[in-house]
């Protein structure tokens, strides 16, 4: 599969700190791809908190929890009132697919623009 980004000679990619990801050699490789723009890989905040988080319960969004609930009002509360409903994913390929849906429920056609 990641022949789609390297025809050759694919990279072994074994850890990543910041910006950063690092290959089996040692090879340092600016992240471009996994929207580490927000705080980076390994970010210490971020371990705290997800370490947290398993250790009380470690799930995804299928079932109701007070968490979940206590952060779509935090999230929408900085939003536009139009904005008030959350719908949580499991990754960035489910995100698309629902608002692909959504879209299609919404406008009632089936035709898509995409760029490749």
């Amino acid at each position: 599969s990641c022949k789609v980004f390297y025809a050759k000679d694919p990279l072994k990619i074994i850890r990543a700190q910041g910006q950063y990801m690092f290959d089996e050699k040692g090879e340092k490789y600016l992240d471009c791809i996994n929207n580490v723009a927000h705080v980076g890989h390994s970010h210490p905040y971020v371990i705290k908190a997800a370490t947290k988080q398993m250790e009380l319960l470690n799930t995804n969004s299928r079932f109701l929890h007070d968490n979940l609930v206590q952060y779509a009002q935090r999230l929408t509360a900085t939003l536009p009132e139009k904005l008030s409903v959350c719908y949580f994913v499991n990754s960035g390929s489910e995100a698309n697919d629902l608002a692909l849906r959504l879209a299609r429920q919404y406008r009632g056609h089936q035709d898509v623009i995409t760029l490749e």
